[in-house]
């Protein structure tokens, strides 16, 4: 029997307005992924991807090839203009997401999605104390024992090696390296099947950067979790992932296993991203 993927998605658009007769149905009239006449962005156009249940998938690309905003459409921080996004473990992926009422999209980012942002300030409360942030994440689940909650926190704070001594104290006062780490501990609280991150290492010191993808394949092995990681950095994908999906001017250009795209590259895109690494 062929393995389902845990998570899918098929035919996913999204663009940044309302789109004109040049570039509706003349995607050749486009520069790069924008229309000069009316000014719409093609963000995303016609994505399809599976990712399968205990594997890392890595989505490579320079800024502004729509994968952040890929991430985002994932987590339900933005809508789709169309397509299908469907999760293995919601009503046995037999619900389109993109179509689903609001309610529904919050159960199934509180329950099943966890999120890393590239700017913490995106997913924590960074006045809130690291272990309120876990137990935020961990209320809008429904959980409500208080000793649970905290039990919980203290865990996944000493698995990203926060000292439990800091956990009551704010984000705000911790390196970038930490805020990242409390975020990967607020994102795994109700033990979510997806994790995503997007760009976690940017900005990061090197020595900083290696302790965060260093705490990311321990988890990855640990709790068997999968995950999408999305990085402009082709060493980093080439440390996590296991396939490899590149993108271009909104577009999936190139895919398959991570070793194979990056050492025999197809398209010339990615051949320049690989040789300029080297």
């Amino acid at each position: 029997m062929t393995e389902q993927p845990i998570l899918q998605v098929k035919n996913m658009n999204k663009q940044f307005g309302t789109g004109c007769v040049n570039c509706l149905d003349h995607p050749e009239y486009l520069e790069k992924n924008y229309c000069p006449t009316c000014g719409t962005v093609y963000a995303c156009r016609a994505i399809n991807l599976e990712v399968f249940e205990g594997e890392i998938l890595g989505i490579v690309g320079e800024s502004g090839s729509g994968k952040s905003t890929l991430m985002q459409t994932l987590y339900f921080d933005q809508a789709v203009t169309s397509g299908e996004y469907y999760l293995d473990k919601y009503k046995s992926g037999q619900v389109n997401l993109y179509e689903a009422g609001v309610y529904q999209q919050k159960e199934v980012r509180n329950m099943l999605l966890g999120m890393v942002y590239q700017n913490p300030m995106l997913g924590l409360r960074m006045k809130f104390s690291s272990i309120a942030n876990i137990a935020e994440k961990m209320i809008a689940a429904n959980h409500r024992n208080v000793g649970e909650m905290t039990e919980r926190g203290q865990e996944l704070l000493d698995k990203v090696n926060i000292p439990i001594f800091r956990a009551k104290e704010a984000p705000q006062n911790f390196s970038g390296g930490m805020q990242q780490r409390v975020q990967i501990a607020k994102a795994l609280s109700n033990k979510p099947p997806v994790l995503l991150l997007d760009e976690v290492t940017t900005g990061l010191d090197l020595s900083v950067q290696a302790d965060v993808l260093d705490l990311i394949k321990t988890i990855q092995r640990d709790l068997k979790i999968s995950m999408i990681v999305v990085s402009h950095d082709l060493s980093v994908i080439r440390m996590l992932a296991d396939r490899t999906m590149v993108m271009y001017n909104g577009e999936v250009i190139e895919e398959g296993l991570t070793d194979q795209v990056l050492e025999d590259p197809q398209h010339a895109y990615t051949q320049q991203l690989v040789y300029s690494l080297l």
